[in-house]
C-alpha cells in the first residue's frame, strides 16, 4: 500500500492539515503514527483507512477488509452490541458467523450482548468498536489510541491482536499518547509535524525494559508519570495478595 503525494485539507479554503505525503506501508508491517494533538494524526489514519478521501494525491493498492477503530466509538446509535456487530458483519460477506461469538469472548463482551450502545460504558464502547473491526479478518487494520479508555486486561489483549494481524501478513496502523507503543516491537515510527511525515524504521537494539515495582494503589499514577515523562510503559501487572 503507498500514499502518492497526499494531501488534505477541511473545506476548500481550509488550511491544509497534511500536504503531499509519500509513505509505504508493506503487508506484515506495524506503524506507529506519533505527534502532538492537532498536528493531523487522527487526519492521516483516516486517509489510510479510507474514511477520507485525499483533498489532491492517491492512495494506491488498499487492501481490504479494512478495520477501522477511531478514538471515540460513536455510541449513539440505536443497536445493542449483539446487534452492532451482527449489523457490521453483514458489511463483510466473507466475515463467518462464529468470528462475532469469538471477539465478544475474547474482549469479555458477553454479558453486553443485550445492552444498547448508549448505555455502555466508554471503555466497553471501545472493545465493541474494536470487535467490529476484528470481525472481518481485516488486511488493514488501523487504530486512532487503541488502548484509550480500555481497563488493564483490555490493553493487554492489543498488542497480541496486533501481531496475529501482521503474522498473517497484515497492515496495521496505530496512534498512541498514552506510551504503549513500547508493547510493538519491530513497528516504524511515522511522525506527523507540520503537514509532513517523517519514517523511522526500528532499532530494536537501542532499547532497554526496566520493570518496577509499586504500590498497587498508586500503580497507575505511576504509569501516567512515566508516560508524561516520555517513557513508554510495557505493562502494568498487579496481583491478588495470597
Amino acid at each position: 500500500m503507498r500514499l502518492d503525494g497526499v494531501s488534505y485539507r477541511y473545506g476548500r479554503q481550509g488550511r491544509w492539515v497534511l500536504r503531499d505525503i509519500c509513505l509505504d506501508l508493506p503487508p506484515g508491517g506495524t506503524v506507529v503514527v506519533l505527534g502532538r494533538n492537532g498536528v493531523g494524526k487522527s487526519t492521516l489514519l483516516q486517509l489510510v483507512a479510507g474514511v477520507l478521501r485525499p483533498s489532491r494525491g492517491r492512495v494506491h493498492d488498499r487492501p481490504t477488509p479494512v478495520g477501522w477503530v477511531p478514538e471515540r466509538f460513536p455510541a449513539d446509535q440505536p443497536f445493542t452490541v449483539a446487534g452492532y456487530l451482527t449489523a457490521m458483519a453483514r458489511l463483510h460477506p466473507g466475515a463467518a458467523r462464529h468470528a462475532i461469538d469469538a471477539w465478544v469472548d475474547r474482549l469479555g463482551l458477553e454479558p453486553y450482548r443485550g445492552t444498547r450502545l448508549a448505555e455502555l460504558s466508554k471503555g466497553t464502547a471501545q472493545k465493541v468498536g474494536l470487535a467490529q473491526a476484528l470481525i472481518p479478518g481485516p488486511k488493514l487494520l488501523v487504530l486512532d489510541e487503541p488502548w484509550e479508555g480500555l481497563d488493564a486486561a483490555a490493553r493487554d489483549l492489543v498488542p497480541g491482536i496486533v501481531a496475529e494481524v501482521v503474522g498473517a501478513g497484515g497492515i496495521v496502523l496505530v496512534s498512541d499518547h498514552r506510551g504503549e507503543t513500547g508493547r510493538l516491537p519491530g513497528a516504524t515510527t511515522v511522525t506527523v509535524a507540520d503537514g509532513t511525515v517523517t519514517a523511522q524504521e526500528a532499532t530494536p537494539d537501542d532499547t532497554a525494559i526496566i520493570e518496577i515495582q509499586v504500590p498497587a494503589a498508586t500503580a497507575e499514577a505511576t504509569a501516567e508519570a512515566l508516560r508524561a515523562d516520555g517513557h513508554d510503559v510495557v505493562a502494568v501487572r498487579t496481583k491478588a495478595r495470597v
